[in-house]
């Protein structure tokens, strides 16, 4: 298997529908872990796994965290972006990635999956940066939209 497209995680719309993410404020966090072309992520991936999961100097497991650009409604669309992301002094090669929910849900850490990544094809860095470009914080652009 592979990963073969970008997609929301189905437990992640379900989550939202429970009120386990937050967006809007600086409560939660996010983060952003690379993947080689070997992983296997989807819609149906659940949580954060270290599968396949770059592994590189300079880049650490679980990978790098997200600041969130906020929320917002704008025709009848709500969106919440990240800002990019970048890690430096890296030599690696990625296929994809996984946004997932680190905050502490009940007590207990959390590795909600959020969204897949595909970047189209192998990525590489070698002893620079890499660095994982967000679209932009708009209706018809940002990574997060709900019509």
């Amino acid at each position: 298997m592979a990963i073969t497209t970008n997609a929301i995680c189905n437990s992640f719309k379900k989550e939202l529908l429970q009120g386990k993410h937050d967006f809007d404020t600086s409560s939660d966090t996010y983060k952003l872990a690379m993947y080689t072309s070997a992983a296997t992520l989807g819609a149906s991936t659940e949580n954060y796994t270290t599968g396949n999961e770059v592994s590189s100097s300079g880049y650490t497991a679980g990978g790098g965290t997200l600041i969130n650009q906020g929320v917002k409604v704008s025709s009848a669309i709500a969106i919440t972006d990240f800002a990019d992301l970048s890690f430096t002094g890296v030599t690696l090669t990625a296929r994809g990635a996984l946004i997932y929910n680190t905050t502490t849900d009940g007590g207990a850490s959390t590795t909600d999956a959020v969204a897949v990544l595909d970047f189209g094809g192998d990525k590489t860095a070698t002893a620079g940066t890499f660095t994982v470009q967000f679209p932009a914080f708009t209706t018809s652009a940002a990574i997060l939209r709900i019509a």
